[in-house]
């Protein structure tokens, strides 16, 4: 997915690709520890980051939907 891709994407469907990412990545890591080297050891590092751009959307927009709390001093 690249980021326009995720911005348009709907709460359910971003919360769904990141569990895929995460399953994957629990696979991927566990290859790593068991010794076996991974067919392409730079997915790893590439899933870490759509999992922190997928997060940080959903994030986003939890925070656009929530009014915004302003301190009276």
């Amino acid at each position: 997915m690249k980021r326009k891709e995720i911005r348009t994407a709907g709460k359910e469907e971003l919360e769904s690709r990141l569990n895929e990412l995460k399953k994957e990545l629990m696979k991927q890591n566990a290859q790593v520890r068991i010794g076996t080297t991974p067919t392409n050891p730079g997915k790893i590092k590439q899933m870490k980051k759509m999992i922190a751009k997928i997060i940080t959307q959903l994030k986003n927009t939890e925070a656009q939907k929530a009014p915004s709390k302003k301190q009276e001093v």
